[in-house]
């Protein structure tokens, strides 16, 4: 199994220094916001760019679901976030703007399984969501701040540069934007690309065996962001504030084999293909606009099933229902195919979550649900197609 990003809007978390539960946030997100806590109990005591200190809370994530932070920036400011599990917890984290686009992943940056990424934003409303690595019940501690006050983490301080170049001094060129190169970390651990006019980004970097890890620095090589797992075990980095016009160094370095050659390419940031991207890995509902393919299968009565050619990337369904019931839903892969599923309802909530089930790898969600339209999405791990069969039951209560 693969890791998964989802999501979900529910949590029980503490406050900066206790367990009593802030008021919930009226922010969004694109949906990822509703039900998520101010970090710091209320949405002014949320302001980073104002805080005296840092701001900080405990989170217990249970069942597959996600823990959201909200927080504001009165001014652009250059931002820490954070999330450490205690014990074996993993921690991952998705930091997401106003409107539910995608900023950036991480989720080992912080040494020791714990997360933590640093970058700059603009002023504005943004969401930190956090999940477990496994999708297991987890405690773990979120913390927001700016790049000076104290951190939780203790950071990635156990890579050695490789030996092979003296570092951004030494950067290969990529190329123009859209260029994609392709060389092993131990080969070619800096290349650099230029900006003519003042663009937001994307970085990826793609190798799943070698697990790619890509920080960027500007020309003075100051720190600008970095990502380790995006989706699955690649890595990408959205740049959505523009950067300004001039030479930017990229350092890539490889967690698992430094000897495998990693794919790079830099390209201008799309929020429309970031978000179809959101939609293609189940992390949001997408719209009933025809913006993504989305099959009707109508009002159920007691029983539906839907044969699904099922790829990693979702694909969604709805069904509806015309009175109080109890929806089972199946995603069935006979062993040969590992079926994962998600379902929403019409205005784009969690209603739940499932990958392996009962000792397999199907998929197996129940879920009390009122009348209206709910939205499935079902999707294989890993590359290629596979056939999952996907099987809906409605149950009503006895009279």
């Amino acid at each position: 199994m693969t890791r998964t990003t989802i999501l979900k809007t529910t949590a029980i978390c503490g406050a900066m220094l206790g367990f009593a539960s802030p008021a919930l946030a009226q922010v969004t997100c694109g949906g990822a916001g509703t039900g998520g806590q101010w970090i710091g109990g209320d949405e002014a005591a949320s302001d980073i760019s104002t805080a005296d200190t840092y701001r900080e809370q405990m989170a217990l994530v249970l069942g597959g679901n996600d823990y959201v932070a909200l927080f504001t920036l009165s001014e652009p400011t250059d931002v820490r976030l954070e999330a450490a599990g205690r014990g074996s917890g993993d921690p991952m984290i998705d930091l997401l703007d106003a409107d539910g686009s995608l900023i950036l992943s991480d989720d080992d940056s912080g040494g020791n399984a714990a997360s933590r990424a640093e970058t700059f934003l603009a002023p504005g409303s943004y969401c930190l969501a956090m999940r477990s690595y496994d999708g297991g019940p987890m405690t773990a501690f979120v913390r927001i701040g700016r790049q000076e006050q104290d951190a939780l983490t203790a950071g990635i301080d156990t890579f050695v540069e490789p030996e092979l170049v003296g570092g951004c001094s030494d950067a290969v060129p990529m190329g123009p934007l859209g260029t994609s190169v392709t060389a092993s970390a131990a080969e070619t651990p800096y290349w650099s690309f230029t900006l003519d006019e003042a663009t937001p980004i994307t970085i990826t970097a793609v190798n799943e065996a070698a697990d790619p890890l890509i920080t960027l620095y500007d020309e003075a090589e100051g720190y600008l962001g970095e990502n380790d797992d995006y989706n699955g075990l690649n890595s990408r980095l959205d740049m959505v504030t523009p950067l300004a016009a001039g030479n930017y160094c990229l350092n890539v370095r490889a967690l698992s084999d430094d000897s495998l050659p990693i794919t790079l390419n830099v390209s201008a940031y799309d929020a429309q293909a970031a978000m179809l991207e959101v939609y293609a890995r189940g992390e949001a509902a997408p719209p009933l606009d025809g913006t993504v393919p989305v099959t009707d299968l109508g009002l159920i009565g007691t029983r539906l099933r839907q044969d699904v050619t099922a790829s990693r990337d979702m694909s969604w369904f709805t069904v509806d229902v015309d009175a109080s019931s109890l929806l089972l839903i199946e995603a069935i892969g006979n062993g040969n195919v590992d079926p994962w599923l998600i379902v929403y309802d019409d205005l784009g909530r969690e209603v739940g979550q499932n990958d392996d089930y009962g000792g397999s790898l199907d998929s197996l969600l129940a879920a009390r649900v009122q009348p209206g339209t709910y939205m499935i999405g079902v999707r294989q791990y890993g590359d290629g197609l596979g056939l999952i069969r996907l099987v809906v039951e409605r149950f009503v209560p006895a009279q």
